[in-house]
């Protein structure tokens, strides 16, 4: 009876196809509100889902000179990391599936397995579009990835462990964002930089490139992608507002502080114009883990010996 529990907990309830469901929502909340921000009507409620279910009825036509070995498995890959991050996060404010020390670190991987795997994909092309949106990709991964770490550590300093459950105990009831807020703000933009969101939207520029590393992309495997970087959002959203915004202990707070996120998160996209590559590697890499660098100075000196 606990296997066949666990095998629903993992394929059906919390995870995977209602995870997959949640976050085609909170894509479409985020189109929404991008919208009505720059004066549009926006899609519809169901427009996410037409989308993926078109893609996943497609043909998958495999370009001239790319390795079908690395071509079929990428996304697969890349969407089976991010699922098995949501394991140890607390998605809808319900304690994770699975739990033990350090998982923190393995989901910060877990959700940057997705990035190689495009990195990989545009790599393993002769298309022009694709390794030029290949190479920003993984050059951005390197410029974000670091404070986007840093910043979810801090957290983790001052509740004493790498366990998320841990932490999201210790943060119940504390607004970590008054005490540092040089990390929330990192660990939101640095989430931004992870999807590849505007102004951090180099990789994909659409008007330069097409669709960058994943031109080459149609169908199943193009809809495998889009349905990981969804998750990786419910799943950035989750952890900055269980760390920084008091917890998400149930449902209700869970929706309320991961939309105000995400209403954060489209102002800033119709706020700011596209950076280039060299631009958010630059800026960012330098100043952003500075000054996370900086709160963790302050947090040693205040709380004494770490972990």
């Amino acid at each position: 009876m606990e296997i066949i529990r666990d095998l629903i907990a993992l394929l059906f309830f919390p995870s995977g196809l209602v995870l997959l469901v949640l976050s085609l929502f909170y894509e479409w909340v985020d189109r929404k509100l991008l919208a009505q921000f720059q004066n549009r009507i926006g899609p519809r409620w169901f427009q996410p889902f037409a989308d993926v279910i078109k893609l996943l009825a497609k043909e998958e036509v495999i370009p001239q000179g790319v390795d079908r070995r690395l071509f079929i498995p990428l996304p697969i890959v890349g969407l089976a990391g991010v699922l098995t991050a949501a394991i140890y996060v607390p998605i809808m404010g319900m304690a994770p599936s699975h739990s033990f020390k350090g998982d923190l670190i393995v989901t910060v991987y877990l959700l940057s397995l997705l990035t190689l795997c495009m990195g990989l994909a545009g790599s393993n092309t002769i298309g022009r579009f694709s390794l030029v949106g290949a190479t920003r990709t993984l050059t951005q991964l390197f410029s974000y990835e670091a404070p986007f770490l840093l910043a979810l550590l801090g957290p983790a300093i001052v509740a004493g462990s790498w366990q998320i459950s841990e932490i999201t105990a210790y943060t119940e009831n504390r607004w970590l964002l008054l005490t540092q807020p040089f990390g929330f703000l990192v660990a939101l933009i640095g989430l931004m930089g992870k999807l590849e969101l505007p102004p951090f939207d180099a990789p994909e520029a659409e008007t330069e490139i097409v669709a960058g590393a994943l031109t080459g992309y149609s169908g199943r495997g193009l809809a495998l992608f889009h349905l990981g970087k969804g998750v990786e959002m419910l799943i950035g959203l989750t952890l900055i507002a269980a760390f920084y915004l008091g917890g998400v202990s149930n449902p209700l707070l869970f929706f309320v502080k991961t939309l105000a996120l995400l209403l954060i998160m489209a102002g800033l996209q119709a706020l700011l114009a596209r950076l280039r590559i060299d631009q958010t590697v630059g800026v960012w890499w330098r100043y952003g883990a500075l000054l996370v660098l900086v709160q963790w100075m302050v947090i040693i000196v205040s709380k004494g010996p770490v972990l």
